[in-house]
């Protein structure tokens, strides 16, 4: 039998989640098209092996994640589950994606989403990228009237907890020290490649406010290696990430460790981190994803990519 899954308290509120959580953006068909029955089978086996956070938005497949994730979960015990989505992007008629991170557009989202995934709540709500607008107009609008927006469901008993989930963490910085999150979604700025956000996260740290990890693969190159057309942040990686994933590797493969492997283990390690959302599109993702948790790495690993300066001297080693 499966061993549950560690959780975790999300800020200073009275929610857990479990430290693995599964995103839900490649069933939504975000990255290429994927059954409706495999899409399904995969939350339902994610949620066979203990996860029990689950990540979406309407952004993913315009609302085809959310719809597939309340078909999935149709009939579990509400108090068994996370369910976790955004807001900022509503759903035309034509599918397309319109940007509204005022109050209007926050609680018209959220009923929208509520209808597609035919549930009566959702746990956390994230503001979803609002640099997507011209920084500074989607940062004030965000700070203005989304947030208060969400701070006030928070305060009717509507959702437990509220942040926002971006790609970037100095904008989730000033969230931070300008609003009263509780959560954060951080996509890609805390990896086994980078750690800019050693900052953030200590600030975050420091405040009881909680931080969730995406993107730790940054968007490929942890998986596949530093080959020919390797993606990093979502574009071709440059020689400098390339030379750096290749001296890893030779660590990691000096241990038997895939490279996948040590990156979920490494990002996980810092203290402020509450948990990781891995994207999963089939039901063998969410068992390797699962064994990757339960797999057990040399500790000499870690100590041999510290001695060859391969993370930030600030960045905290498993173990």
């Amino acid at each position: 039998m499966t061993q549950p899954l560690p959780t975790a308290q999300v800020g200073n509120t009275a929610l857990r989640i479990s430290q693995l959580g599964m995103g839900t953006a490649p069933i939504g068909n975000l990255y290429g098209a994927v059954t409706e029955k495999q899409a399904i089978e995969t939350i339902q086996r994610s949620f066979e092996l203990g996860i029990r956070y689950f990540d979406t938005a309407p952004l993913y497949g315009s609302g085809v994640s959310e719809r597939r994730l309340g078909m999935a979960l149709k009939g579990v015990p509400r108090d068994q589950f996370v369910l976790q989505t955004k807001v900022g992007r509503l759903v035309q008629p034509d599918g397309s994606i319109r940007f509204d991170y005022s109050r209007d557009g926050v609680l018209r989202c959220l009923e929208e989403s509520l209808e597609r995934l035919q549930m009566d709540r959702v746990d956390v709500l994230l503001v979803h990228d609002p640099d997507s607008l011209k920084e500074e107009e989607g940062y004030r609008q965000a700070l203005n009237e989304a947030f208060p927006a969400l701070i006030e469901l928070r305060e009717q008993g509507v959702i437990a907890a509220l942040g926002a989930g971006m790609n970037q963490w100095q904008m989730e910085y000033e969230f931070a020290k300008h609003s009263d999150p509780n959560i954060f979604l951080l996509a890609g700025r805390y990896t086994l490649l980078e750690q800019t956000s050693l900052e953030f996260l200590d600030y975050c740290q420091k405040r009881q406010i909680s931080v969730v990890l995406g993107g730790v693969y940054n968007s490929g190159i942890l998986v596949t290696g530093p080959v020919p057309g390797a993606k990093f942040n979502y574009r071709d990686a440059p020689e400098s990430i390339l030379e750096k994933s290749r001296r890893i590797k030779a660590i990691t493969d000096r241990y038997g460790v895939p490279l996948h492997v040590a990156a979920q283990h490494f990002a996980r390690s810092h203290p402020a981190i509450s948990g990781l959302i891995i994207g999963t599109v089939a039901p063998s993702e969410a068992d390797d994803n699962r064994a990757i948790w339960d797999t057990e790495i040399p500790s000499q690993l870690w100590a041999d990519i510290r001695a060859a300066g391969l993370v930030e001297a600030g960045a905290p080693m498993p173990g």
